[in-house]
């Protein structure tokens, strides 16, 4: 399913809120965002049906959905969603990073739901609406940025498994501070052995709810162990490193080369997965993208050969490993502290979304 109508920015009708939010209200919440707690004044949206195909387009107050308790996406689990961000510019300006790229996936995601695919120009008319809309919700503190949520669910009112006949896409938005609220430190990683995220064949690739709902048992597991995130091994052998539950692993061994997971079907092609791969390869490192045995990974850990472990997603950005534990292991990454490439590769990353490095690779787009 897709549509061919191509859309931008105009194509969105404007229907503000009437209930804005203060000045002063507005200010108090992006004085010391927290991620995901506060969202702006309005959502863009767009309707799709199987015989109108897109439509709507419009961008209107935030507020609650009207759901059909037969609403096909409570009882079949059928949507997707993206994950970015909005940064604010030294001049004010505001730009978003290789959401193309964001657009591709969230392509490939629908048809992988059965869910009707979103033409770029919808995707990227939607994140201009919306941050044109609510653009004094852009904040410029340090490390501060518009999270961008766009989704997609199947509507349609009925039971019976098969695809919905019918679907809303929408995009909110949160001013948002660091993922975690301790800030950039060195997490704890409990890899595991008793729980996967996906299989072949599966949802693995594609960014629906149903990944992440899969991870947070043994998430929990892992907090009342003491650690702060869980990897995951393939669920074929049980034996190679995955991906955390919402971000992609990469491995800096001592030499200097870099390795991180090869996509397998079941792990998700990060954008900033990606990204950090043409940073590393950049700055002169050797990068594969191979299968990462654990007991490969424990024995460097052992031995210094895997010098740093980080972690990466658009939420987090960059986050170092300090500490890898499991089922009779439990082992300190390096010094427990962030490697010198971890440090870099995240500074280079952040400099380019905000602005303070040149964007040699085109990967930024003016939102406003």
């Amino acid at each position: 399913m897709s549509t061919t109508t191509p859309t931008s920015l105009s194509s969105f009708e404007i229907r503000p809120t009437a209930t804005p939010t203060s000045d002063e209200d507005r200010a108090a919440a992006l004085a010391a965002p927290r991620f995901g707690t506060v969202f702006t004044d309005h959502m863009a949206r767009i309707s799709w049906s199987e015989d109108k195909g897109w439509h709507d387009r419009r961008v209107e107050a935030y507020g609650p959905l009207l759901l059909d308790p037969a609403t096909a996406v409570l009882h079949y689990a059928q949507e997707i969603f993206e994950g970015m961000k909005a940064y604010r510019h030294a001049d004010g300006s505001v730009w978003t990073f290789r959401p193309s790229a964001n657009a591709e996936r969230f392509a490939r995601s629908a048809r992988r739901l059965a869910l009707p695919e979103l033409s770029e120009e919808d995707f990227l008319g939607s994140l201009a609406a919306l941050v044109a809309t609510d653009a004094a919700w852009v904040p410029s503190g340090e490390e501060t940025s518009l999270y961008l949520r766009p989704f997609m669910y199947a509507s349609e009112a009925f039971l019976g498994v098969r695809p919905s006949r019918a679907a809303e896409y929408l995009v909110i938005a949160s001013p948002v501070g660091p993922y975690f609220a301790s800030g950039v430190k060195p997490v704890s990683i409990w890899v595991a052995e008793d729980y996967h995220r996906a299989g072949a064949g599966g949802t693995g690739a594609a960014k629906c709810g149903g990944n992440y709902a899969a991870s947070l048992l043994p998430q929990q597991e892992a907090y009342a162990l003491g650690y702060d995130q869980v990897c995951f091994l393939d669920a074929s052998t049980n034996t190679l490193v995955e991906e955390l539950g919402g971000m992609n692993v990469f491995l800096v061994h001592a030499d200097g080369s870099v390795s991180t997971p090869e996509l397998s079907g079941s792990i998700l092609e990060g954008v900033t997965r990606s990204s950090i791969l043409q940073l590393v390869r950049d700055a002169g490192h050797e990068v594969r993208e191979r299968p990462i045995p654990l007991a490969e990974l424990r024995a460097g850990l052992a031995d210094g050969s895997v010098a740093e472990v980080f972690a990466c997603g658009t939420a987090a950005v960059v986050t170092p490993i300090g500490r890898l534990g499991g089922q009779g292991f439990d082992l300190t990454v390096g010094d427990g502290s962030a490697g010198p490439v971890t440090s870099s590769v995240r500074s280079e990353l952040m400099d380019i979304q905000y602005g303070r490095a040149a964007d040699r690779h085109g990967w930024l787009h003016r939102l406003l």
